[in-house]
């Protein structure tokens, strides 16, 4: 569903160029919900906004189903936002109409498309809890429910591929947990594709896949030991066993053969820039650089 090769994203001004994205690699399967994490300023929320439609990329490679992102014309990405990608903000006024009912504004996306479908309008809400509150205005609904609307709001017009940005973000952990299950619903009765970007690391059990970024590339994979496991709540934490627990770790190696080291194992040897490598049968040892000391004759 989604292929990134070498993606860079520069934002420039005049006197200033920031590399958001330094060459960033990532693959997500057709049906996958996936997760990826960062800190802040590491290039996630850049990439999903290239992934979204909502900016574009400087260089590499970025495809989504049979778009190319880096190719695409204007009216090409209009057709793209409103027919392939749904996409949801933690900030729930960039989703919603404040003056419309929780319906109208779930039939919104679909009068831009040209064809409303009252029915399944309906159906997605009934899908995401809110059977009894579809016609209230949004003022008389709480932020989990108004969030549950904006999920309903990015399936309107049955995209196969849906993003959110820090979706959780803004609600209680109960609302969360709730919010995450209509995830894996939707995931798996519907079929779409899933990417969430966040920084809340106890989201990250609730996916099959977790990809790390680090300083605009991707430093580490997190992939569930057991597919069908699923466990509710808990707080896991990155390096400190518990996202571990749950999923198996792994360093990413580029197509040229570069990988980023943890910075922990980097401070734990004392490595700065340079470290030896050797092969020792099955393994490959990297160590701190040995010091050599006296003369050469």
């Amino acid at each position: 569903m989604i292929e990134c090769e070498g993606l860079v994203k520069i934002f420039k001004t005049d006197d200033l160029e920031v590399v958001a994205l330094q060459g960033l690699n990532i693959s997500v399967k057709e049906g996958e919900m996936m997760a990826i994490i960062g800190n802040s300023g590491s290039g996630k929320s850049t990439m999903l906004n290239i992934l979204g439609g909502l900016d574009r990329p400087s260089a590499g490679q970025v495809r989504v189903g049979e778009w190319d992102l880096l190719k695409i014309t204007d009216d090409q990405l209009v057709e793209y936002k409103r027919k392939t990608v749904g996409f949801i903000w933690q900030n729930n006024a960039r989703n919603l109409l404040p003056y419309l009912t929780a319906i109208e504004n779930v039939e919104m996306p679909m009068m831009l498309n040209g064809k409303t479908d009252h029915a399944y309008a309906k159906q997605l809400l009934e899908w995401v809890g809110l059977k009894d509150r579809m016609y209230n205005k949004l003022h008389q609904l709480s932020g989990g429910e108004q969030q549950r609307v904006a999920i309903a709001i990015s399936l309107s017009n049955r995209p196969r591929l849906l993003l959110a940005d820090e979706p959780t973000g803004s609600v209680d952990t109960q609302t969360s947990d709730n919010i995450m299950q209509i995830f894996r619903r939707l995931n798996q009765e519907l079929g779409v594709t899933i990417v969430i970007v966040t920084h809340d690391l106890s989201l990250a059990e609730k996916v099959d896949r977790v990809v790390a970024i680090r300083d605009g590339l991707t430093s580490t994979e997190f992939i569930k030991r057991n597919p069908n496991l699923n466990h509710e709540g808990g707080e896991f934490l990155m390096g400190a066993g518990g996202l571990q627990e749950v999923h198996e770790a792994y360093v990413v190696i580029d197509r040229v053969g570069r990988l980023q080291v943890p910075k922990e194992y980097l401070q734990a040897l004392q490595i700065k820039d340079k470290a030896s490598m050797e092969l020792d049968g099955d393994k490959i040892i990297i160590r701190a650089p040995k010091t050599w000391e006296g003369n050469l004759g």
